[in-house]
């Protein structure tokens, strides 16, 4: 990864540009602990009174190509992001990347069955298996932001939480569900 500096610029409407001299694919790998952390304080910041959210876009340079734009519009994603500033300034390398995996590993949740036998989602909140946040924090990232799934799994044990090998069919029942 390029030592080049990455900056920060806020339009007069207060949108927050981030200026980032490479691709996703070369920010640097984080701890699970750093996901954790990030986690926790993005779920603190969603379920706190709702305050005015500056827009967070990452505009990702690369030589002899067009710049690759992130605008995170949606309003959730937003509060997680300017939370994940506080705690990991958006103006590094690690913040950035550590905002970037915990977005992209919300978006597998959310479009992979795969995943949901990685997480515990229930009343008292969301918990994570300590296997998935660890592979989320080492698995590279896409030159667009997201996680190559072959790899992620590839991190992960063969055994998962629910005592199947990973890659057996699952219907998506819950275990105790039919």
């Amino acid at each position: 990864m390029s030592r080049a500096k990455i900056r920060t610029e806020t339009g007069p409407d207060g949108k927050i540009l981030h200026l980032v001299p490479y691709l996703p694919a070369a920010l640097p790998a984080v701890t699970r602990r750093d996901l954790e952390c990030a986690w926790e304080t993005a779920r603190s910041a969603a379920l706190a009174p709702p305050k005015s959210t500056a827009t967070h876009a990452f505009r990702f340079l690369q030589e002899e190509a067009p710049p690759f734009d992130l605008l995170i519009t949606d309003t959730d994603a937003a509060s997680w992001a300017a939370a994940i500033d506080r705690i990991a300034s958006l103006s590094t390398a690690h913040g950035i990347s550590i905002c970037l995996r915990l977005l992209a590993l919300f978006q597998l949740m959310a479009t992979q069955v795969w995943v949901r036998q990685w997480f515990t989602l229930n009343r008292a909140g969301l918990e994570f298996h300590p296997a998935l946040l660890q592979a989320a924090a080492l698995s590279p990232l896409t030159p667009t932001g997201g996680f190559a799934e072959t790899t992620l799994q590839a991190l992960l044990p063969a055994e998962n939480p629910a005592g199947r090998t990973v890659g057996s069919k699952w219907s998506g029942a819950w275990p105790g569900q039919t």
